[in-house]
């Protein structure tokens, strides 16, 4: 069983500094499946189950295997890209702070991770589930872990099979190593409030506030 780390206590904060928490960034997701990502995802499944016995295939088992990793190459590369977004929001949220005079040390990019990932805003859960995401956790743990090993997708060619197929399960390790590299205080979601966009509709409220103001 792994150590578990100590809970650090919440320390007492000035008004300044609470609205300054309670008004954090918004986290922006931009497209990021490219080419004929949806494709080679619905392949790559298609090709599991035929490896699984459960639908029928002529296709020679090495070629069902190498569009098998193909979906899960494209799986790693997606959340890599949403890892992306995420990083540049938690970014964003610990520059939005260190202006503030009383500024704690241990808000850190992993504290605003352990947000997203445990405990975001209401408004953020009810969001992402109208986006089909039901599995917060995962998906942005992942993300985050696999964006704290690779800057860029690596390419296929220099990822082994065992990776391929497991890529999942050492993205939930890299994401432990990752909260694990720093100590952090953890925030909640009582103090903190921000806001979750696809990109394209963040551009379309700054356009329709920028009209709004020429008005």
């Amino acid at each position: 069983m792994s150590r578990q780390e100590p809970h650090l206590p919440t320390p007492a904060v000035n008004n300044a500094r609470t609205t300054r928490l309670s008004r954090l960034p918004p986290l922006i997701l931009h497209p990021f499946s490219g080419g004929h990502g949806s494709d080679t995802l619905v392949d790559g499944s298609l090709a599991s189950l035929a490896l699984q016995g459960f639908v029928d295939s002529e296709e020679d088992h090495l070629v069902l295997e190498r569009r098998v990793l193909a979906g899960r190459y494209q799986e790693m590369r997606m959340l890599l890209f949403l890892g992306k977004d995420v990083f540049r929001w938690m970014q964003q949220c610990v520059g939005h702070l260190e202006a503030a005079e009383d500024s704690d040390d241990r808000l850190v990019e992993q504290s605003f991770a352990a947000l997203i990932v445990e405990d975001p805003p209401a408004c953020v859960q009810v969001k992402l589930e109208s986006w089909g995401v039901n599995d917060r956790r995962a998906i942005f743990s992942r993300a985050i872990g696999i964006h704290s090993v690779f800057a860029e997708p690596p390419p296929i060619e220099s990822l082994s099979p065992i990776f391929l197929r497991n890529y999942h399960r050492y993205a939930d390790h890299a994401y432990i190593c990752y909260q694990h590299s720093r100590a952090f205080l953890a925030l909640d979601s009582s103090s903190c409030r921000f806001e979750i966009y696809a990109s394209d509709e963040y551009a379309r409220l700054l356009s329709e506030e920028w009209q709004l103001d020429q008005e």
